[in-house]
């Protein structure tokens, strides 16, 4: 077993090097599915399934949607996330808001955001970043599924191959300039690109100007709770902190499936193969995802994992475990709540976080998202033309 710095880098690595270099396993996130479907270095999971018998009805239906082009499922949901709001309780109290009742809508978060800073209870009540692998790209893929409508054409690339985004749209405009007023209305600031995904977190525990709210990945749970409890932030607690669903376009909760899943890696010896599906079936079993989203705040990619301890005794104890699930379970199952599939989807979520950037910055919203959609549909272009 090798780990890696990112799912980046792995990325990196599995195309650079040579089949007989390649691992058995490697575990990647949504932007290989389409790369890897194409690739033919992947052993499709349904192949392993039909083979064997591998009964799917305790996993979640949009966990394994997440991972399927037109039927086939390449890789096995493991690690499953989705974007929740982290916020301060106390600042919440401070400013006449309930702790209890986060905000949901878009409207609801900007009111909270307004309230705390016309309390004096912080000047940064909302924390943004421009990151490709949050609020500069998987975050805008988010709300656009939540609001029903298509990222990019072709059913998000599940009904067939995408040839263009489509997110410089009516609701993309609307997006953007929603945010772009938040920052220019005082409402909220930006910490950049947030390579490390810990800038955003450690806002919310700056001596000097604590921001209220942020957004990041409920996998980040287990390691936010942890570091508050080792006293990263004097007179903060892991107590202090309370974690809602994201906000987004309308009143109702709901997510896309993120997090990564496990691929089986083509052309190794039947023994390895073997080997491989037997860990993947290991990695997905109820108790198996009991333990690991109890310990981390991913969320179980099997409904029957909530019912067995240690997670079971978690969600009852430690409601913010939670939140993640139910947001998955109240997800539409419209085509738009499947992430979209495009070969070069890495690619495209750095443009468009370029895009974000430059109007957290004060750029033109309309011109901006367009030049980033046309940038974006020469990058999908041009991978079509090559695979």
């Amino acid at each position: 077993m090798q780990g890696q710095t990112s799912y980046s880098s792995g990325m990196d690595k599995y195309v650079a090097a040579s089949s007989s270099s390649r691992p058995t396993i490697i575990q990647l996130p949504d932007y290989a599915l389409q790369q890897f479907a194409d690739s033919g270095t992947i052993i499709p999971t349904s192949a392993c399934i039909e083979a064997s018998g591998f009964d799917t009805d305790p996993i979640l239906p949009r966990a394994l949607g997440a991972y399927s082009l037109e039927g086939v499922l390449w890789g096995m949901p493991f690690n499953v996330s989705n974007p929740v709001l982290y916020y301060n309780r106390n600042m919440f109290t401070d400013a006449g808001l309930d702790p209890d009742d986060p905000p949901v809508s878009l409207e609801e978060w900007r009111d909270a955001a307004l309230a705390i800073v016309d309390s004096g209870v912080s000047v940064n009540p909302v924390v943004l970043d421009s990151s490709p692998n949050a609020g500069g790209g998987w975050f805008i893929e988010q709300w656009f599924g939540r609001a029903g409508e298509l990222y990019a054409n072709n059913g998000n690339g599940r009904l067939a191959r995408a040839t263009e985004v489509l997110y410089d749209n009516d609701l993309g405009a609307e997006l953007m300039t929603f945010l772009q007023d938040m920052i220019n209305d005082g409402l909220a600031m930006t910490v950049g690109d947030n390579a490390g995904g810990q800038d955003n977190f450690l806002k919310l525990v700056d001596p000097a100007t604590p921001g209220a709210m942020t957004i990041g990945t409920s996998a980040a749970m287990g390691t936010v709770l942890q570091a508050l409890g080792s006293g990263i932030a004097p007179g903060l607690t892991e107590e202090d902190f309370d974690v809602g669903p994201m906000p987004g376009p309308g009143p109702e909760p709901g997510v896309q499936v993120g997090g990564a899943s496990l691929w089986i890696v083509a052309d190794k010896p039947d023994e390895q193969t073997a080997a491989a599906w037997d860990f993947v079936k290991y990695a997905v079993e109820a108790q198996t995802q009991s333990t690991w989203a109890a310990a981390t705040g991913y969320v179980p990619m099997r409904a029957d994992a909530t019912e067995l301890d240690p997670l079971a005794e978690t969600y009852v104890t430690d409601p913010r475990f939670r939140v993640a699930y139910d947001q998955v379970l109240s997800g539409s199952d419209d085509i738009t709540a499947n992430a979209p599939a495009l070969g070069p989807l890495r690619a495209v979520r750095a443009e468009t976080a370029r895009a974000t950037a430059a109007i957290f910055g004060g750029a033109d919203v309309e011109a901006t998202l367009a030049d980033a959609v046309v940038a974006d549909n020469a990058l999908i272009a041009s991978y079509d033309e090559r695979n």
